[in-house]
Protein backbone atom coordinates (compact mmCIF):
# COMPACT_ATOMS: atom_id res chain seq x y z
CA UNK A 1 0.00 0.00 0.00
CA UNK A 2 1.72 3.53 -0.81
CA UNK A 3 1.53 6.14 2.04
CA UNK A 4 1.29 9.80 1.45
CA UNK A 5 5.09 11.43 0.32
CA UNK A 6 4.02 15.17 0.39
CA UNK A 7 5.90 17.37 -2.37
CA UNK A 8 7.02 18.95 0.47
CA UNK A 9 8.91 16.20 1.56
CA UNK A 10 10.54 15.68 -1.75
CA UNK A 11 11.42 18.62 -1.86
CA UNK A 12 13.55 18.55 1.26
CA UNK A 13 14.61 14.87 1.88
CA UNK A 14 17.98 14.85 -0.56
CA UNK A 15 20.15 16.18 -0.02
CA UNK A 16 20.23 16.84 3.83
CA UNK A 17 19.72 20.20 4.30
CA UNK A 18 22.48 22.72 5.98
CA UNK A 19 19.83 23.33 9.06
CA UNK A 20 19.52 18.99 9.64
CA UNK A 21 23.62 18.89 8.91
CA UNK A 22 23.82 21.88 12.00
CA UNK A 23 22.60 19.46 14.54
CA UNK A 24 25.41 18.96 16.88
CA UNK A 25 25.57 15.22 18.60
CA UNK A 26 28.17 16.64 21.15
CA UNK A 27 26.00 20.18 22.25
CA UNK A 28 23.10 17.89 23.00
CA UNK A 29 25.33 15.63 25.13
CA UNK A 30 26.89 18.70 26.69
CA UNK A 31 23.53 20.26 27.51
CA UNK A 32 21.82 16.95 28.87
CA UNK A 33 24.99 16.96 31.01
CA UNK A 34 24.50 20.03 32.29
CA UNK A 35 20.67 19.31 33.00
CA UNK A 36 21.29 16.56 34.81
CA UNK A 37 24.14 18.73 36.87
CA UNK A 38 21.37 20.69 38.67
CA UNK A 39 20.67 17.12 41.16
CA UNK A 40 16.90 17.95 40.78
CA UNK A 41 14.61 19.81 38.63
CA UNK A 42 11.44 18.74 40.79
CA UNK A 43 8.61 21.83 39.86
CA UNK A 44 8.59 22.17 43.70
CA UNK A 45 12.31 22.24 44.51
CA UNK A 46 14.38 25.70 44.87
CA UNK A 47 13.85 28.85 43.00
CA UNK A 48 16.20 30.74 43.99
CA UNK A 49 19.44 28.45 44.66
CA UNK A 50 22.31 29.46 41.91
CA UNK A 51 23.31 25.44 41.46
CA UNK A 52 20.37 23.65 42.26
CA UNK A 53 16.89 23.35 41.75
CA UNK A 54 14.26 24.18 39.26
CA UNK A 55 15.00 27.57 39.36
CA UNK A 56 18.85 27.31 38.55
CA UNK A 57 17.40 25.07 35.09
CA UNK A 58 15.31 27.70 34.35
CA UNK A 59 17.96 30.32 34.20
CA UNK A 60 20.33 28.24 32.39
CA UNK A 61 17.75 27.55 29.52
CA UNK A 62 17.37 31.13 29.32
CA UNK A 63 20.86 31.99 29.23
CA UNK A 64 21.49 28.88 26.11
CA UNK A 65 18.17 31.04 24.21
CA UNK A 66 19.72 34.11 24.92
CA UNK A 67 23.03 32.68 23.47
CA UNK A 68 21.42 31.87 20.55
CA UNK A 69 19.51 34.77 19.89
CA UNK A 70 23.20 36.95 20.30
CA UNK A 71 24.26 34.83 17.17
CA UNK A 72 21.45 35.68 15.07
CA UNK A 73 21.64 39.24 16.04
CA UNK A 74 18.96 39.40 18.62
CA UNK A 75 16.39 37.15 16.59
CA UNK A 76 15.04 35.55 19.39
CA UNK A 77 12.18 37.56 21.43
CA UNK A 78 12.68 35.99 25.10
CA UNK A 79 9.73 35.62 27.32
CA UNK A 80 9.08 34.35 30.83
CA UNK A 81 5.10 33.47 30.75
CA UNK A 82 4.01 32.36 34.64
CA UNK A 83 1.66 31.88 37.41
CA UNK A 84 0.87 30.42 40.31
CA UNK A 85 -0.37 27.14 40.62
CA UNK A 86 -1.60 24.79 43.27
CA UNK A 87 -3.50 20.95 43.08
CA UNK A 88 -3.10 17.90 44.58
CA UNK A 89 0.20 17.21 43.29
CA UNK A 90 1.03 20.93 44.32
CA UNK A 91 -0.13 21.20 47.96
CA UNK A 92 1.43 24.61 48.11
CA UNK A 93 0.93 27.94 46.15
CA UNK A 94 3.70 27.43 43.92
CA UNK A 95 5.89 29.67 41.13
CA UNK A 96 5.43 28.13 37.68
CA UNK A 97 7.48 29.26 34.74
CA UNK A 98 7.95 28.33 30.98
CA UNK A 99 11.21 29.89 29.42
CA UNK A 100 9.81 30.67 25.63
CA UNK A 101 11.90 31.65 22.77
CA UNK A 102 10.49 33.19 19.84
CA UNK A 103 11.78 33.62 16.37
CA UNK A 104 8.97 36.27 14.64
CA UNK A 105 7.72 35.10 10.97
CA UNK A 106 8.99 37.52 8.59
CA UNK A 107 5.38 37.56 6.41
CA UNK A 108 2.86 35.97 8.40
CA UNK A 109 4.51 36.27 12.60
CA UNK A 110 1.12 35.62 13.71
CA UNK A 111 1.13 31.69 11.94
CA UNK A 112 2.91 30.16 14.38
CA UNK A 113 4.90 26.32 14.79
CA UNK A 114 5.51 25.68 18.58
CA UNK A 115 8.55 22.71 19.19
CA UNK A 116 8.99 22.07 23.00
CA UNK A 117 9.68 19.89 25.91
CA UNK A 118 9.45 19.86 29.49
CA UNK A 119 12.40 20.94 31.75
CA UNK A 120 11.08 19.46 35.75
CA UNK A 121 12.22 16.01 36.73
CA UNK A 122 10.90 13.62 39.09
CA UNK A 123 11.75 10.58 41.47
CA UNK A 124 9.80 7.59 42.25
CA UNK A 125 7.77 9.82 44.62
CA UNK A 126 6.40 12.66 42.70
CA UNK A 127 6.09 14.47 45.89
CA UNK A 128 9.87 14.18 46.75
CA UNK A 129 11.34 17.43 45.68
CA UNK A 130 14.80 17.05 47.51
CA UNK A 131 16.50 13.43 46.19
CA UNK A 132 18.42 13.61 42.63
CA UNK A 133 16.40 13.55 40.02
CA UNK A 134 18.88 13.70 36.68
CA UNK A 135 15.38 13.46 34.59
CA UNK A 136 18.17 12.76 31.54
CA UNK A 137 16.09 11.23 28.72
CA UNK A 138 12.56 12.12 30.45
CA UNK A 139 12.64 14.91 29.81
CA UNK A 140 16.26 16.35 29.09
CA UNK A 141 16.64 14.86 26.43
CA UNK A 142 12.86 17.02 24.72
CA UNK A 143 14.68 20.05 26.50
CA UNK A 144 17.98 19.80 25.06
CA UNK A 145 16.48 19.17 21.44
CA UNK A 146 14.32 22.40 21.97
CA UNK A 147 18.04 24.32 22.61
CA UNK A 148 19.62 22.50 19.55
CA UNK A 149 16.89 23.24 17.55
CA UNK A 150 16.68 27.16 18.15
CA UNK A 151 20.63 27.24 17.88
CA UNK A 152 20.28 25.68 14.44
CA UNK A 153 16.88 27.58 12.88
CA UNK A 154 17.84 30.85 14.33
CA UNK A 155 20.40 31.25 12.06
CA UNK A 156 17.46 31.21 8.99
CA UNK A 157 14.60 33.67 8.10
CA UNK A 158 11.15 31.99 7.52
CA UNK A 159 7.66 33.86 7.04
CA UNK A 160 6.04 31.89 9.65
CA UNK A 161 6.37 31.88 13.62
CA UNK A 162 8.70 29.55 15.18
CA UNK A 163 8.50 29.16 19.13
CA UNK A 164 10.95 27.24 20.98
CA UNK A 165 9.34 26.35 24.50
CA UNK A 166 11.02 24.65 27.91
CA UNK A 167 8.07 23.94 29.58
CA UNK A 168 7.51 23.81 33.59
CA UNK A 169 5.68 21.40 36.27
CA UNK A 170 4.32 18.45 33.52
CA UNK A 171 5.21 15.75 36.15
CA UNK A 172 2.75 17.61 38.61
CA UNK A 173 0.10 18.05 35.89
CA UNK A 174 0.77 19.51 32.49
CA UNK A 175 0.63 22.84 33.84
CA UNK A 176 3.44 23.79 32.13
CA UNK A 177 1.64 22.91 28.53
CA UNK A 178 -1.61 24.33 30.08
CA UNK A 179 0.63 27.54 30.78
CA UNK A 180 1.61 27.64 27.13
CA UNK A 181 -1.33 26.93 25.18
CA UNK A 182 -3.39 29.60 27.59
CA UNK A 183 -0.61 31.89 26.46
CA UNK A 184 -1.16 31.27 22.69
CA UNK A 185 -4.40 31.75 23.10
CA UNK A 186 -3.93 35.50 24.73
CA UNK A 187 -1.87 36.30 22.17
CA UNK A 188 -3.92 35.58 19.36
CA UNK A 189 -1.46 33.27 17.35
CA UNK A 190 -2.72 31.03 14.48
CA UNK A 191 -1.39 27.57 15.75
CA UNK A 192 -0.68 25.26 12.89
CA UNK A 193 1.11 22.89 14.75
CA UNK A 194 2.98 21.63 18.20
CA UNK A 195 5.68 19.22 18.54
CA UNK A 196 5.75 18.19 22.05
CA UNK A 197 9.04 16.18 22.40
CA UNK A 198 8.66 14.12 25.63
CA UNK A 199 11.67 10.97 26.40
CA UNK A 200 13.14 11.22 23.04
CA UNK A 201 16.79 9.99 23.77
CA UNK A 202 17.01 6.23 24.13
CA UNK A 203 16.98 3.24 21.88
CA UNK A 204 16.95 0.37 24.62
CA UNK A 205 13.94 -0.79 26.89
CA UNK A 206 14.18 -2.10 30.49
CA UNK A 207 13.68 -5.90 28.81
CA UNK A 208 16.95 -5.46 26.44
CA UNK A 209 14.89 -4.61 23.96
CA UNK A 210 16.36 -2.08 21.27
CA UNK A 211 15.19 -0.21 18.37
CA UNK A 212 17.27 3.06 17.16
CA UNK A 213 15.58 3.09 13.52
CA UNK A 214 12.25 4.37 14.74
CA UNK A 215 10.73 6.95 16.74
CA UNK A 216 7.16 7.11 17.70
CA UNK A 217 4.65 10.00 16.96
CA UNK A 218 1.31 9.93 18.88
CA UNK A 219 -1.50 11.99 17.22
CA UNK A 220 -5.26 12.19 18.71
CA UNK A 221 -8.42 10.80 16.37
CA UNK A 222 -11.42 12.35 17.08
CA UNK A 223 -10.90 15.56 18.19
CA UNK A 224 -10.34 16.65 22.34
CA UNK A 225 -12.32 19.87 21.25
CA UNK A 226 -15.27 18.37 19.08
CA UNK A 227 -18.54 19.51 20.42
CA UNK A 228 -22.31 17.84 19.83
CA UNK A 229 -23.32 19.77 15.87
CA UNK A 230 -19.13 18.32 14.87
CA UNK A 231 -20.05 14.83 16.28
CA UNK A 232 -23.44 14.54 14.87
CA UNK A 233 -21.65 15.61 11.55
CA UNK A 234 -19.07 13.24 11.72
CA UNK A 235 -21.49 10.35 12.21
CA UNK A 236 -22.90 11.64 8.41
CA UNK A 237 -19.49 12.23 6.58
CA UNK A 238 -16.79 10.88 8.44
CA UNK A 239 -13.76 12.01 9.93
CA UNK A 240 -12.79 9.80 13.00
CA UNK A 241 -9.58 9.37 11.93
CA UNK A 242 -8.63 12.87 10.04
CA UNK A 243 -8.21 15.34 13.18
CA UNK A 244 -5.68 17.96 11.86
CA UNK A 245 -3.44 15.93 14.44
CA UNK A 246 -3.66 13.17 12.82
CA UNK A 247 -2.78 14.49 9.46
CA UNK A 248 0.06 16.65 11.07
CA UNK A 249 1.35 12.99 12.43
CA UNK A 250 1.05 11.55 8.88
CA UNK A 251 3.03 14.91 7.62
CA UNK A 252 5.60 13.99 9.57
CA UNK A 253 5.57 10.15 8.36
CA UNK A 254 6.48 11.80 5.40
CA UNK A 255 8.87 13.86 5.89
CA UNK A 256 10.91 11.03 7.45
CA UNK A 257 10.84 8.40 4.62
CA UNK A 258 14.31 8.10 3.45
CA UNK A 259 16.04 9.35 6.35
CA UNK A 260 17.56 7.02 9.00
CA UNK A 261 14.74 7.52 11.51
CA UNK A 262 11.67 6.19 10.48
CA UNK A 263 8.12 7.03 12.01
CA UNK A 264 5.93 4.55 13.89
CA UNK A 265 3.18 6.43 14.44
CA UNK A 266 0.88 5.62 17.05
CA UNK A 267 -2.62 6.43 16.38
CA UNK A 268 -3.73 7.52 19.81
CA UNK A 269 -3.29 10.52 22.26
CA UNK A 270 -0.45 9.33 24.33
CA UNK A 271 0.61 6.27 25.71
CA UNK A 272 -1.68 4.00 27.32
CA UNK A 273 -2.83 5.05 30.77
CA UNK A 274 -0.53 8.40 30.28
CA UNK A 275 -0.26 12.05 28.81
CA UNK A 276 2.30 14.62 27.87
CA UNK A 277 2.33 18.52 27.35
CA UNK A 278 0.48 18.34 24.38
CA UNK A 279 -2.77 17.82 26.05
CA UNK A 280 -3.40 21.32 26.58
CA UNK A 281 -3.26 22.24 22.86
CA UNK A 282 -5.16 19.70 21.66
CA UNK A 283 -8.51 20.70 24.67
CA UNK A 284 -8.34 24.02 22.61
CA UNK A 285 -8.16 22.82 18.99
CA UNK A 286 -4.53 23.39 18.46
CA UNK A 287 -2.38 20.52 16.26
CA UNK A 288 -0.45 18.92 18.17
CA UNK A 289 1.75 15.83 18.68
CA UNK A 290 4.29 14.09 20.59
CA UNK A 291 7.61 12.40 19.89
CA UNK A 292 9.12 9.62 22.12
CA UNK A 293 11.04 6.71 21.89
CA UNK A 294 10.44 3.67 19.95
CA UNK A 295 10.89 1.36 23.29
CA UNK A 296 10.42 3.17 26.68
CA UNK A 297 13.02 1.99 29.16
CA UNK A 298 10.88 1.70 32.56
CA UNK A 299 13.86 1.56 35.35
CA UNK A 300 15.45 4.16 34.17
CA UNK A 301 12.11 6.93 34.07
CA UNK A 302 10.48 8.24 37.57
CA UNK A 303 12.33 6.04 39.92
CA UNK A 304 14.68 6.81 42.77
CA UNK A 305 18.60 5.93 42.01
CA UNK A 306 19.56 2.92 43.59
CA UNK A 307 20.16 -0.86 42.67
CA UNK A 308 17.52 -3.49 44.06
CA UNK A 309 18.23 -7.22 43.40
CA UNK A 310 20.66 -6.31 40.87
CA UNK A 311 18.88 -3.96 38.48
CA UNK A 312 20.01 -0.24 38.50
CA UNK A 313 17.39 2.08 38.38
CA UNK A 314 17.20 5.99 37.58
CA UNK A 315 17.39 8.33 34.83
CA UNK A 316 20.41 8.95 34.44
CA UNK A 317 22.60 10.22 31.23
CA UNK A 318 24.68 6.54 30.84
CA UNK A 319 21.63 5.07 29.63
CA UNK A 320 20.93 7.27 26.60
CA UNK A 321 21.33 6.94 22.98
CA UNK A 322 22.80 10.04 21.77
CA UNK A 323 23.14 9.34 18.34
CA UNK A 324 19.39 8.14 18.53
CA UNK A 325 18.82 11.86 20.05
CA UNK A 326 20.39 13.40 17.58
CA UNK A 327 18.30 11.27 14.94
CA UNK A 328 15.15 12.58 16.43
CA UNK A 329 16.65 16.06 16.78
CA UNK A 330 17.35 16.19 13.04
CA UNK A 331 13.90 14.95 12.18
CA UNK A 332 12.39 17.65 14.54
CA UNK A 333 13.93 20.71 12.27
CA UNK A 334 13.22 19.20 9.05
CA UNK A 335 9.78 19.65 10.33
CA UNK A 336 9.66 22.61 11.72
CA UNK A 337 11.41 24.14 8.93
CA UNK A 338 9.04 22.44 6.93
CA UNK A 339 6.05 23.65 8.73
CA UNK A 340 7.12 27.69 8.83
CA UNK A 341 7.63 27.75 5.36
CA UNK A 342 4.27 26.90 4.04
CA UNK A 343 1.13 28.29 4.26
CA UNK A 344 -1.89 26.84 6.85
CA UNK A 345 -3.75 24.45 5.46
CA UNK A 346 -6.84 25.12 4.24
CA UNK A 347 -10.62 24.68 5.76
CA UNK A 348 -12.26 22.55 3.21
CA UNK A 349 -15.35 20.56 2.12
CA UNK A 350 -16.52 17.84 0.13
CA UNK A 351 -19.81 17.54 -1.87
CA UNK A 352 -20.87 14.09 -3.24
CA UNK A 353 -24.23 12.75 -1.92
CA UNK A 354 -26.30 11.19 -4.56
CA UNK A 355 -24.04 12.00 -7.55
CA UNK A 356 -21.41 10.48 -9.77
CA UNK A 357 -19.21 13.34 -10.09
CA UNK A 358 -17.53 15.25 -6.00
CA UNK A 359 -17.05 18.92 -5.64
CA UNK A 360 -14.26 19.82 -3.49
CA UNK A 361 -14.59 23.65 -2.18
CA UNK A 362 -11.80 25.29 -0.04
CA UNK A 363 -11.13 28.62 1.60
CA UNK A 364 -7.81 30.83 0.11
CA UNK A 365 -4.93 31.29 2.63
CA UNK A 366 -2.65 33.55 2.64
CA UNK A 367 1.09 32.68 1.22
CA UNK A 368 -0.40 30.07 -0.84
CA UNK A 369 0.18 30.49 -5.02
CA UNK A 370 -1.95 26.79 -5.39
CA UNK A 371 -3.32 24.13 -3.96
CA UNK A 372 -3.28 20.04 -4.42
CA UNK A 373 -6.29 17.71 -3.89
CA UNK A 374 -5.65 14.37 -2.29
CA UNK A 375 -7.73 11.39 -1.88
CA UNK A 376 -7.64 7.80 0.27
CA UNK A 377 -9.60 5.17 0.29
CA UNK A 378 -11.95 5.03 3.64
CA UNK A 379 -9.85 2.41 5.00
CA UNK A 380 -6.54 2.86 3.95
CA UNK A 381 -4.13 4.48 6.49
CA UNK A 382 -2.29 7.23 4.47
CA UNK A 383 -2.81 9.16 1.65
CA UNK A 384 -2.43 8.33 -1.92
CA UNK A 385 1.07 9.05 -2.79
CA UNK A 386 0.00 11.51 -5.40
CA UNK A 387 -2.54 13.95 -5.38
CA UNK A 388 -5.34 13.80 -7.93
CA UNK A 389 -5.08 17.74 -8.86
CA UNK A 390 -1.94 19.42 -8.44
CA UNK A 391 -1.42 23.10 -8.75
CA UNK A 392 -4.97 24.10 -8.70
CA UNK A 393 -4.87 28.01 -8.17
CA UNK A 394 -8.66 28.09 -7.96
CA UNK A 395 -10.40 27.29 -4.71
CA UNK A 396 -13.16 25.04 -6.41
CA UNK A 397 -12.53 21.81 -8.25
CA UNK A 398 -15.25 19.23 -9.38
CA UNK A 399 -14.09 15.39 -9.72
CA UNK A 400 -15.42 13.64 -12.76
CA UNK A 401 -16.45 9.83 -12.15
CA UNK A 402 -15.16 10.22 -8.63
CA UNK A 403 -18.02 8.58 -6.18
CA UNK A 404 -17.41 10.39 -3.02
CA UNK A 405 -18.98 7.67 -1.11
CA UNK A 406 -15.84 5.78 -1.52
CA UNK A 407 -13.39 8.02 -0.59
CA UNK A 408 -12.26 10.86 1.81
CA UNK A 409 -10.56 14.11 0.52
CA UNK A 410 -8.29 16.71 1.33
CA UNK A 411 -7.01 19.65 0.21
CA UNK A 412 -2.85 21.02 1.05
CA UNK A 413 -1.82 24.47 0.21
CA UNK A 414 1.76 25.33 -1.70
CA UNK A 415 3.66 28.52 -1.12
CA UNK A 416 5.68 29.87 -3.74
CA UNK A 417 9.17 27.83 -2.76
CA UNK A 418 7.25 25.08 -3.70
CA UNK A 419 7.19 24.54 0.22
CA UNK A 420 3.21 22.36 1.07
CA UNK A 421 1.76 21.98 4.56
CA UNK A 422 -0.08 19.31 5.74
CA UNK A 423 -3.14 17.91 4.30
CA UNK A 424 -6.75 19.38 6.00
CA UNK A 425 -8.94 16.69 5.84
CA UNK A 426 -12.80 17.65 3.57
CA UNK A 427 -15.12 16.14 6.81
CA UNK A 428 -16.12 17.82 9.67
CA UNK A 429 -13.84 18.57 12.11
CA UNK A 430 -10.52 18.09 9.48
CA UNK A 431 -9.98 21.86 9.41
CA UNK A 432 -6.69 23.03 11.08
CA UNK A 433 -8.60 25.17 13.28
CA UNK A 434 -10.58 25.00 16.76
CA UNK A 435 -14.05 24.28 16.40
CA UNK A 436 -16.65 26.94 17.06
CA UNK A 437 -20.18 26.68 18.83
CA UNK A 438 -22.12 23.98 20.31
Amino acid sequence: MRLLLPLAAAFLAVPAFAQEEAVSETRLRSDVEALVGFGTRHTLSAQDDPKRGIGAARAWGEQQFRAASKACNDCLEIVLPERMISGTRVPQPTRLVNVVAIQRGTERPSEVVIVQGHIDSRVTDVMDATSDAPGANDDGSGTALVIEAARVLSQHKYPTTIVYALLSGEEQGLYGGQLLADYAAEQGWTVKAVLNNDIVGGSCGSDGFCDAAHVRVFSEGPRADVNKETLDAMARFGGENDSPGRNLSRYIAGLADGNDLVVRQVWRTDRMGRGGDQLPFLDKGYPAVRFSVAVEDYHHQHQDLRIENGVTYGDTIDEMDFPYLAKVTRLNVRALDALAKAPLPPSSTAEAAVQTFTTIRWASVPGAVSYNIWRRRTDAPGWEAAPIVTGAVQTEAKLEGVRGDDWLFGVSSIAADGSEGPIASAVPGGAFAPLVGD
